[in-house]
This record gives C-alpha cells, structure tokens and sequence, in this order.
C-alpha cells in the first residue's frame, strides 16, 4: 500500500496539510489526457508540457475547495496552464540582448591558402602517377562524385573491378612518399 504525505507543499513553497480528495483524482483520471494536450500546445517540449500540467494540478488541487462550480474545472486548470506558462516565460533567461554595433567576430585561422594549393598539387602529381585505369576510376569516383555503379558502367567494367581498382589506388596513393608530410 502506498504511502501518503502527511504535508504537501504549494507551488509557492507552503506547506499545506495533505487531505484526499476523491473527486479531485476522479477528475484527473478522466480529464488528464485531455489537459496533457493543451499543455502540449502551449509548450515545445512534451517534457516540459508534463511538468507544466503538473504545476496546473497542483495549483488546482491547493484551491479545489474553494472551487465552487466543478462543472468549470476544464477552465480553471486551462487557465492554470496559461498562467504558469506566461509566469515561466516571464522568467526565462534572455541570453541576447540588442545593440547598435554587431559584436567582431572571433576569427580562428583557417589553413594557409599556399599549403592549401601546395598539399592540391601534390596529391594531383600522385594521381597522376597512378595507371591510367586506376587513375580514371580514382578521378571519377573522388574528383566527379560518381557512385561505384555509376563509374562502372562509365567505363564498361564490373562494380567488383570498380571497388578494387579504386581500394589498390587509393592504396598507392597512401604510400606515396610526396603526401607523407600530410599524414
């Protein structure tokens, strides 16, 4: 069996003595998914949706006896629903501020353009070096951007002789001894 509080605290931290009321959890049972939704549309996050309902519930809860029409409760919780999201909105942490000057920019270098071209044309003089069969194979898989298919049928030749051509040649050129320096 589980056990109850003997205290419950309201959402503005007082300590209010914890009394059941069976109309209330009645209520909650039937009406609950009904609430989740409009939470949902007043949230982003289902998560957050949850955690907003519960505080409506609570705050619904701490006041059910003043309540007197129950017929109204589907109102009162969704405007207990607005009014904590517009109290969490309110509250929220604004993290950019407008200003009459935009802010320089950071820069973190980039690689040096002439190492940039030199490391280009090193790896171009190794492709170059290849075997012409390897080096159309290389050029179209990696310089054209075709698929293995696409390159096999360019060629006339089967996939399988696509994926080793390409794997021998790309071997090679990792043992090039002028792209050593790169690795």
């Amino acid at each position: 069996m589980p056990r109850t509080p003997a205290a419950a605290r309201t959402p503005y931290g007082a300590r209010v003595p914890y009394v059941p009321y069976p109309s209330f959890t009645s209520f909650v049972k039937a009406r609950g998914p009904v609430l989740l939704r409009a939470a949902r549309s007043l949230t982003a996050n289902p998560s957050d949706a949850e955690d907003l309902l519960q505080t409506a519930l609570t705050k619904t809860y701490v006041a059910w006896e003043r309540i007197e029409d129950h017929r109204a409760l589907d109102g009162y919780v969704r405007r207990a629903l607005l009014n904590t999201r517009t109290s969490q909105w309110r509250k929220r942490k604004v993290d950019e501020f407008a200003c009459d000057e935009v802010p320089e920019q950071e820069t973190v270098p980039g690689p040096d353009p002439a190492e940039r071209q030199s490391l280009h044309d090193a790896m171009w003089r190794a492709v170059l070096r290849l075997p012409d069969r390897q080096r159309a194979m290389v050029v179209l898989r990696y310089y054209e951007d075709l698929s293995e298919a696409q390159t096999a049928e360019v060629l006339g030749v089967s996939i399988g002789t696509v994926k080793s051509a390409v794997s021998r040649a790309l071997g090679k050129l990792r043992q090039d001894p002028e792209l050593a320096p790169v690795r």
